[in-house]
């Protein structure tokens, strides 16, 4: 399983490669067209690197939206869901959630430690080669020569090349007019001023960072090669097309080759790079490259369209969906009394919710969901200011219409809880992430003898359960669904439903309480409980005992993953 520590790269490095992959089908597509087009495509999977799509994601959830009220909301579709997230943890379907230490433990600050040393290590090579052709270009002298960037000549036995970005230099090494004749010359300076044209050395540099930050990817440096070969044969097939004769232009490569050696920086552009044999037999042969047919220059826009416009598309539809979440029509958020000692929390008609005197961390609670036990919330909700459990509110919201006919209190509830969020979201500036922890958990299955709750067959589908006092509940026409977030509350353990019982069930539940924290048998490394071992008030059963005993269910302690709440960022609202 990934960390959420790890999981933006992954989900960068994932998306990058399928995006080289495509550029990779497209140039077998486009093998018989001109290497500029191949080059352009190569240099688009290496800035690929540089640009998450995350990056184009945030910049479409930063447009504003505002659909025709005529029109429903369309859902995003699953496959762009995945494309922006492909490595987000599917949200469990437990009940329960709870909190964990740094996923992965020491894992990520170990890869972040080699990665550090492999971006030193690249970054010294390249410092020091560059060091060396910059003392080559110290050392040499100005050429007068009717071309349009400086040139100079240098003592160096290096191939002639251009250096720099801004201003580039045109390096030639000295009595290299005795080594070729004036036609060869000639067409090797065209080759040249061709990757000046080009700006090859601004595209090479990008190539060095991208090749210095992803070092571990050995991708990254088959995608270099590939720019670089594409590289030199687009400048080959300019220079045959300006009119250079090709025995020629290739015999004063071989010449270049024979006497010079190749220039050790990716940002200098000379003349000798990517495969000599292949770039000899294609310009010898000269090989006709074919224009774009109309066909593949819309393959390519749609292409490109789909790599930019595509996730900046996904982010428009999460801004859309994060505008149009259920919100409630009023609330008010104020700080409580600070004399108030009473908690209240309360759904009203509508769709609506009251919170008196509550913490943040208790709202946050009901707006995901979380039963907390005899001890709060415990490890379920971590992180957040100091004040998280401190500070004291007065929450009143109203819904934004009345029930519905026939709606559940079970979906009614479900609608507040989203609304709940959206209201924190705004008023609190509160921003949470989900992980899963592995944690003792209670699992609630049917008893050896088998369950005895009695399904409802009626069609009437309101209920819910309560109780009068504690150690009670009574359920009428409900799902195990409460029964289940009830007893999350009182063993102070998550309890995930393993009885396989869909269905809505009267039935009633009658305990002693355990005043002393309701932990049950057969926990790793705990006792009994002091009910559960028979001491305590023996006048009635404990909740283990009456689960198995009056229904026919009972809680095995287990070993499971259970979803957590991590507060990334909250603030004090105010008052309104």
């Amino acid at each position: 399983m990934i960390s959420t520590t790890l999981s933006p790269l992954a989900n960068h490095l994932w998306q990058s490669t399928v995006f080289a992959a495509v550029a990779w089908l497209l140039t077998l597509t486009l093998r018989k067209n001109q290497a500029a087009v191949r080059y352009g495509l190569w240099l688009a999977a290496s800035l690929k690197f540089l640009v998450p799509f995350s990056l184009l994601v945030g910049v479409g959830s930063m447009v504003e939206w505002r659909p025709s009220p005529a029109i429903a909301a369309q859902p995003i579709p699953p496959i762009l869901r995945q494309m922006s997230q492909p490595f987000a943890e599917p949200e469990p379907t437990l009940l329960p959630v709870a909190e964990s230490l740094p996923a992965g433990g020491q894992l990520p600050g170990i890869l972040f430690a080699v990665w550090l040393g492999g971006i030193a290590i690249s970054g010294a090579y390249w410092f020091r080669l560059w060091r060396r052709v910059r003392a080559t270009l110290r050392s040499a002298t100005p050429l007068r020569m009717d071309l349009p960037i400086p040139v100079m000549t240098s003592p160096a036995r290096l191939e002639p090349g251009v250096f720099g970005i801004g201003k580039p230099v045109l390096l030639l090494p000295e009595g290299i007019a005795s080594s070729l004749t004036s036609a060869q010359l000639q067409s090797i300076l065209a080759h040249e001023l061709c990757h000046v044209r080009r700006r090859d050395n601004l595209a090479a540099a990008i190539l060095m960072a991208v090749e210095t930050i992803f070092w571990f990817h050995p991708l990254v440096w088959w995608i270099g090669n590939r720019l670089v070969e594409e590289r030199e044969r687009a400048c080959d097939e300019e220079v045959v097309r300006m009119g250079n004769e090709p025995h020629v232009y290739a015999e004063g490569i071989l010449n270049v080759c024979r006497f010079y050696l190749q220039s050790p920086m990716r940002c200098a552009s000379g003349v000798t790079g990517a495969d000599l044999k292949k770039r000899i037999e294609a310009i010898v042969n000269d090989r006709i490259s074919h224009r774009l047919t109309r066909t593949r220059k819309i393959l390519l826009s749609a292409a490109a369209m789909a790599a930019i416009v595509g996730p900046i598309f996904i982010g428009i539809l999460h801004a859309q969906s994060k505008t149009e979440q259920p919100a409630f029509e009023v609330a008010s958020v104020k700080p409580a009394d600070p004399d108030l000692r009473q908690i209240s929390i309360r759904y009203l008609p509508g769709g609506g919710v009251q919170a008196i005197n509550v913490t943040l961390k208790q709202l946050i609670a009901l707006a995901y969901n979380i039963t907390c036990g005899k001890g709060g919330c415990g490890e379920r909700i971590a992180g957040g200011p100091g004040w998280l459990d401190s500070a004291r509110f007065e929450v009143v919201a109203k819904g934004p219409e009345p029930p519905q006919a026939g709606q559940s209190s079970t979906s009614e509830q479900a609608l507040i809880r989203q609304r709940l969020q959206a209201l924190l979201a705004d008023r609190f500036n509160l921003a949470v992430r989900r992980e899963t922890k592995e944690m003792p958990v209670y699992h609630l299955v049917p008893a050896k003898e088998g369950h005895k709750l009695k399904e409802y067959a009626g069609s009437d589908a309101s209920g819910g359960i309560r109780g009068n006092r504690p150690g009670e509940i009574i359920a009428e026409r409900a799902s195990l669904y409460g029964l289940v977030a009830n007893l999350t509350g009182i063993v102070g353990r998550p309890v995930i439903d393993r009885t396989g019982l869909s269905g809505r069930y009267d039935f009633r539940l009658d305990w002693v309480p355990d005043m002393g924290g309701g932990k049950g048998p057969g926990g790793p490394g705990e006792k009994p409980s002091v009910l559960e071992a028979g001491a305590g008030d023996p006048s009635g059963p404990s909740i283990f005992t009456a689960l198995q005993e009056q229904l026919g269910l009972k809680l095995e302690p287990q070993k499971g993953q259970v979803e957590i709440v991590l507060i990334d960022r909250a603030e004090k609202p105010e008052a309104n």
